[in-house]
C-alpha cells in the first residue's frame, strides 16, 4: 500500500512539474510588453550606429554585455564579429536556438527618421554611408528582448535556449572567402550545446501584425556570376581591326537572358539570372580590350542550378568565341536556399497564431526571389525562417520602400510581435513531448 501511495505521489507531482511547464501566454505578453521600452531603445540605438559586415564591434559588445547581464553563458568573436548567448533552464530539456543578423548596408540613409543614421564605413577601398537599410537593427533588438523575457522565466524552462548574433549575413565583403553564417557555424556556433532545430525571423514590406513563410523552399539560393571578356582593343572607327567586346558583352546579356527563359521550366520552381553589372572602355572612341560583366542567379532546386550553371558557361564562351574573344566565367554562392523542414513548418503554424493572432499567419505563400544565409544554419540543424509583415502604417505594402532601398523604414509596431514569436518559439520548442 505504501508503495501504491508513493507511485500515486510520484505521478501527481510529475504531472503538476509538467502542468507547470507550459508558460501560459498572458505571461509572455506582460513580460514583453515590459520590456518594450529597451527593445525600441536598443532598435533605434542600434539604427544610429550601423556597421558593415565583419565590423560590427560596437553591436557585437552592446549585445554581449547585455547577455552577461541576464547571466547568459556568453561567446564572442564567433565567425569574427558573432556573438553566442546561452540560457539554461532550471532543468534539463531540449535545445532550440533563434538567430539575428546585425551588419548594415553602404546605403545613404533617406527615411528622414530622428534617429537616422550619418555613419560611415570602408567598402571596397572607399568611404561610404552605412545604414540599416534592411531592418537588422529591428533582428537584434527583438532578439535581445526575446532573451531579457526568457531569462525572466528561467526557473519555468525545462532546457535551453541559444541566441546566435550573425555578422555579414549580406554575404561575405570583398576579399573575405565566407558570409557570417558560414564561418559562424566553422567557428562552432551551433556546437556545445547543438541544438535540435533552428529559428529566425525578417522584416519585410507586409501588413503590419502578418506573419508569412511556406514549407520546403522559401527563399533562393543566390549565386554571384563574374564575367571577363577580352578581345583586342582598336579604334571606335575601325571596328574590324579588333575584336569587339562591347558587342559581345551585348550578346552575353541577350543569352542569359534566353537561357532562363527558353530552357528552364518555369512551371517547376522560379529561377532568375541577371547580369546588373558592365565595366568597360574609358573612351568614346576606344573599343577597349576588356569588359567585365556581374551578376546574380537565383534558383529554388539544387539540381536544376547545378545544370544551369555549366550550361551558361558554354554558351557564353560559344558567344565569345563566334566573336574571335574569349571568356572567363566564375560562379560564388551567396547563400543556398532557405528550406524550411516540412514537419518543423507545420508544428510552427499554431505557435505563431497563438502570437499573432487569428487570420495572421499564412503558412503558405509564396516563394520570393531575395536570399538569406540562415539557409546554412538550416544545413547544421532543421529549422524555419519566416517574415514579419513590418510596412509604415497607412502604406500600402505593394508600394512602401523594400528592403535595401534608402526610404526602407519598418513600422516599430511590429517589434512586440516579433519578440513574443521568438519567445513563444523557443518554449512551445522546448516543452514538446
Amino acid at each position: 500500500m505504501r508503495r501504491l501511495f508513493a507511485a500515486s505521489t510520484m505521478a501527481l507531482l510529475l504531472a503538476a512539474g509538467a502542468a507547470q511547464a507550459q508558460v501560459d501566454t498572458a505571461s509572455v505578453d506582460a513580460a514583453v510588453q515590459r520590456v518594450m521600452p529597451q527593445v525600441v531603445a536598443w532598435r533605434r540605438d542600434f539604427h544610429q550606429h550601423p556597421e558593415l559586415g565583419f565590423a560590427e564591434t560596437r553591436s557585437a559588445g552592446v549585445i554581449a554585455e547585455h547577455l552577461r547581464s541576464l547571466g547568459l553563458e556568453v561567446r564572442t568573436g564567433v565567425g569574427k564579429t558573432g556573438v553566442i548567448g546561452v540560457l539554461r533552464g532550471a532543468r534539463p530539456g531540449r535545445t532550440v536556438a533563434l538567430r539575428a543578423d546585425m551588419d548594415a548596408l553602404p546605403v545613404q540613409e533617406a527615411t528622414g527618421l530622428a534617429f537616422a543614421s550619418s555613419a560611415t564605413g570602408a567598402y571596397m577601398g572607399n568611404t561610404v554611408p552605412v545604414a540599416h537599410a534592411c531592418g537588422h537593427d529591428m533582428h537584434m533588438a527583438m532578439l535581445l528582448g526575446a532573451a531579457e523575457v526568457l531569462a525572466g522565466m528561467k526557473d519555468r524552462i525545462a532546457g535551453t535556449v541559444v541566441f546566435v548574433f550573425q555578422p555579414a549575413e549580406e554575404g561575405a565583403p570583398p576579399g573575405e572567402p565566407k558570409g557570417g553564417a558560414a564561418l559562424m557555424i566553422a567557428d562552432g556556433a551551433l556546437n556545445d550545446p547543438k541544438p535540435e532545430a533552428i529559428f529566425g525571423l525578417h522584416v519585410v514590406p507586409g501588413r503590419p501584425g502578418s506573419v508569412f513563410y511556406r514549407p520546403e523552399g522559401f527563399m533562393a539560393a543566390s549565386d554571384r556570376v563574374d564575367i571577363r571578356l577580352t578581345g583586342k582593343q582598336t579604334h571606335g572607327a575601325w571596328p574590324w581591326r579588333g575584336v569587339d567586346v562591347i558587342a559581345v558583352a551585348g550578346q552575353v546579356v541577350e543569352t542569359v537572358n534566353t537561357l532562363t527563359a527558353r530552357t528552364v521550366d518555369p512551371t517547376t520552381t522560379p529561377t532568375v539570372f541577371t547580369i546588373a553589372t558592365i565595366n568597360a572602355g574609358v573612351r568614346y572612341n576606344i573599343i577597349p580590350d576588356s569588359a567585365t560583366l556581374s551578376g546574380t542567379l537565383r534558383t529554388f532546386d539544387t539540381a536544376q542550378r547545378d545544370a544551369l550553371v555549366p550550361r551558361a558557361e558554354t554558351a557564353i564562351d560559344h558567344v565569345a568565341e563566334a566573336y574571335g574573344a574569349t571568356a572567363e566565367f566564375g560562379v560564388k554562392q551567396n547563400a543556398a536556399l532557405v528550406f524550411n523542414d516540412p514537419g518543423l513548418s507545420a508544428w510552427l503554424a499554431p505557435v505563431l497564431t497563438e502570437a499573432a493572432g487569428e487570420g495572421n499567419v499564412n503558412a503558405a505563400t509564396p516563394p520570393t526571389t531575395v536570399a538569406e544565409d540562415f539557409s546554412y544554419f538550416q544545413q547544421a540543424v532543421p529549422g524555419v525562417f519566416y517574415h514579419l509583415g513590418a510596412s509604415p502604417d497607412g502604406v500600402d505594402p505593394a508600394t512602401s520602400a523594400p528592403n535595401h532601398s534608402p526610404e526602407f523604414s519598418p513600422n516599430e509596431k511590429v517589434l512586440p510581435l516579433g519578440v513574443k514569436t521568438h519567445v513563444l518559439t523557443a518554449l512551445r520548442f522546448l516543452e514538446r513531448s
